[in-house]
């Protein structure tokens, strides 16, 4: 039977020949993720289910970044209580203050997954490590229970939307600009329960990073998962983080997709999300005056160094305007490290931003960044729902870092170009 990538994963992880679409399959998996929100209702659950092990302390996996370093007391005994449970188990991969990114972030860069693994985390944004041509969803924290426990779980296989991609991206726009295109187009109920895949050759003129960016965001479509086609630069980035062997996993060329969409990435501009979905784009060279109060650079979406050296080119010998509080944050350890080293802090210093630990921080209306009544943001995070960064009364517009970075400096949604060609 024809399969997609992430039936074959399937499949493969069920011990079946092959599956179909609406199929209930028991997967094993390769990593179970949690972090310090969702991991202590997982603990409980685990605990009352009787369970006294982990089905495998190596695949286990809990990081603390949502509210680490810890906001307040309730923050503190949730970090505590993963603390003590990792520690009771022997979990290996345990990331805490001084050692944690953020999650979505740090697990690709410690090379925790790879292509053709099975991957569930209590937390919607697993569905990142499609990027690296693995199966990986996010799932309830009793399904994390589970998972820690018997290192399986249920799942109705997805049918799938396919995306061939074509071109090659300009200037100054990136893998946020096209995710953003896609959910402007198809909507976030367009791939409602479905697999996301990825293919084309404009893969190419895709960075891994622009990839995970874009895999991250599936979910924003109502997508079970995102996928990317294993390519050489999937194989040049599990090489260089991991010494697993991958597996790949490609597509039958008769395989059944519900739709297949044609994308060419050289037609794709500078796009924000407006309040209160990310459905709501617009293109900025369509976008009247829009003041704004702060900037958010960071988050899973876009922390990684591509992300950071991109703001950084923007401000680069610029000011952030005045009344606009600009906030960039890292998303791991190795990336603020690298931002430091290559001077990258210093410009955003020089700028006026400021540079904060790895953390979740503002994305999730958590802290460091929260907005007041009737304040704008512009961030590079991935949702803007009502009272997503704060009161139910603010607005926040998500962008690419460079649309961000432009906007800081204007202290109004802007285009790069106009930062940059206009020597401002």
């Amino acid at each position: 039977m024809p399969m997609t990538m992430t039936q074959k994963i399937l499949a493969a992880h069920a011990g079946l020949d092959s599956v179909e679409a609406g199929q209930l399959v028991l997967v094993s998996l390769d990593r179970v993720l949690g972090n310090d929100i969702t991991s202590p209702v997982a603990i409980r659950e685990f605990d009352k289910l009787g369970f006294s092990s982990v089905y495998d302390k190596d695949k286990v996996t809990m990081v603390m970044d949502h509210f680490a370093p810890n906001k307040d007391i309730k923050a503190a005994v949730q970090c505590k209580m993963c603390r003590d449970f990792c520690n009771e188990k022997e979990i290996t991969h345990f990331y805490d203050v001084g050692r944690m990114g953020i999650e979505h972030a740090l697990l690709p860069e410690k090379g925790l997954v790879v292509s053709g693994d099975a991957v569930i985390g209590a937390d919607s944004h697993t569905c990142t490590y499609g990027a690296l041509g693995a199966f990986s969803t996010g799932v309830g924290s009793t399904d994390m229970a589970c998972g820690m426990a018997i290192g399986k779980a249920w799942f109705k296989v997805p049918s799938a939307i396919k995306f061939v991609l074509h071109g090659k991206l300009n200037k100054y726009v990136s893998g946020k600009d096209v995710i953003l295109h896609i959910i402007g187009k198809i909507g976030v109920d367009g791939a409602l329960y479905k697999s996301m895949e990825f293919c084309g050759e404009g893969l190419s003129s895709l960075s891994i990073y622009d990839r995970l960016t874009m895999a991250n965001m599936a979910i924003e479509a109502g997508a079970k998962n995102g996928i990317f086609e294993v390519d050489e630069q999937t194989i040049a980035y599990i090489k260089e983080h991991s010494d697993r062997e991958p597996v790949i996993y490609k597509a039958d060329e008769d395989a059944a997709y519900d739709e297949v969409i044609d994308i060419d990435l050289s037609e794709i501009k500078s796009t924000v999300a407006f309040p209160h979905l990310p459905e709501n784009t617009h293109t900025t060279d369509e976008i009247g005056e829009i003041v704004i109060d702060q900037v958010v650079i960071g988050s899973c979406t876009n922390g990684q160094y591509k992300d950071i050296e991109e703001a950084a080119m923007i401000l680069k010998g610029k000011k952030v305007a005045k009344n606009v509080r600009a906030i960039i944050i890292p998303a791991t350890q190795d990336v603020y490290l690298k931002a430091v080293e290559n001077g990258l802090v210093k410009i955003f210093i020089e700028a006026g931003c400021v540079v904060s630990t790895p953390t979740c921080g503002p994305c999730l209306g958590g802290y460091m960044g929260i907005l007041a009544k009737g304040e704008r943001a512009v961030a590079t995070t991935n949702r803007n729902f009502v009272g997503r960064m704060g009161d139910v009364e603010s607005e926040v517009y998500l962008a690419s870092p460079a649309v961000a970075a432009a906007s800081a400096v204007m202290g109004r949604i802007a285009d790069p170009k106009e930062v940059m060609e206009n020597e401002i």
